[in-house]
């Protein structure tokens, strides 16, 4: 398949002068949906794949290949830019580049490395961070794995809840320097950090899920801020969804009685029913074909 236009639209994006919020999807129904509704971009997150593909909590127990798999199954369903968590590359600065190559070849649009120390080690009370110097070789080896220039490679850091605003600043500042497109900030709260850190580095920046305070658009849009998360409610109100309808029908609910289902004209829109109707007219009718 070809990524190109998406990968430009998601350029396009981060170099110009606004922020958005992605939505956040996990699969092909909801990328779809999240297209339909008019999101500019869609945010796969390594939680929710951890969460979609294994029914694993967030421990960094999936592997590459996995999230891989599920990226390309969402990208083929449509043509919404994706960008993706790829928490620390699943290894060392080697295993980062290829997990550039991996998810380039899935389609992805954008994506983050973070320089946390992953998976948690034996005995380690807390969450803790690689050296710098061993993150600039994971943003070096991130570039060197991209073929396709318009991949956005994002360098990520949660220092801001750890060590605080001037590391922030230290080890975003280190991967500007060593060449990435883009710079993902996790744990910001206030005004006040995220003013340092725009006033500190020139790169887009891109925020997870900050602070109550900082959900002001015009306010971010003039931070260099340009893409937000808003967290990831859609899989959290599915689960939700499925649970309710389960347990209802577990305890006796007539199936007629459960109301809070998609349609069916929104089954066929998100399924693209006519499309492959259209598909089975064309390919698979005798009278047209002259059989």
């Amino acid at each position: 398949m070809d990524w190109t236009d998406r990968r430009e639209r998601l350029r396009s994006l981060i170099t110009g002068s606004r922020c958005i919020y992605p939505g956040s999807v996990y699969d092909a129904i909801s990328a779809r949906i999240a297209e339909d509704l008019g999101f500019e971009a869609g945010m796969f997150a390594g939680s929710i794949a951890s969460f979609t593909v294994l029914g694993a909590p967030d421990v960094v127990v999936l592997t590459l290949t996995e999230f891989a798999q599920q990226a390309y199954r969402i990208n083929r369903a449509g043509k919404l830019p994706l960008l993706v968590d790829a928490d620390h590359g699943y290894g060392n600065a080697l295993s980062v580049k290829r997990t550039v190559e991996e998810l380039e070849t899935a389609g992805v649009a954008a994506l983050t490395i973070e320089d946390t120390v992953l998976p948690t080690s034996y005995g380690a009370s807390g969450t803790s961070l690689i050296p710098i110097p061993e993150g600039v070789g994971k943003m070096k080896a991130a570039l060197a794995g991209r073929q396709d220039k318009r991949l956005i490679i994002v360098g990520r850091t949660s220092a801001m809840a750890i060590t605080g605003v001037a590391d922030t600043i230290a080890r975003l500042k280190a991967y500007e320097e060593a060449g990435v497109d883009m710079l993902f900030m996790a744990g910001v709260k206030t005004r006040a950090q995220l003013d340092a850190v725009a006033a500190a580095v020139k790169l887009p920046l891109f925020l997870g899920s900050p602070g109550a305070e900082l959900y002001d658009l015009d306010y971010l849009s003039a931070r260099n801020v340009r893409i937000c998360l808003q967290g990831h409610l859609p899989f959290m109100a599915a689960v939700n969804a499925v649970h309710e309808t389960l347990k209802a029908l577990r305890a006796g609910t007539p199936p007629a009685s459960i109301k809070a289902v998609a349609s069916p004209d929104l089954m066929k829109q998100v399924t693209r029913q006519a499309d492959y109707s259209r598909w089975s007219k064309e390919f698979l009718d005798a009278s047209l074909s002259g059989a």
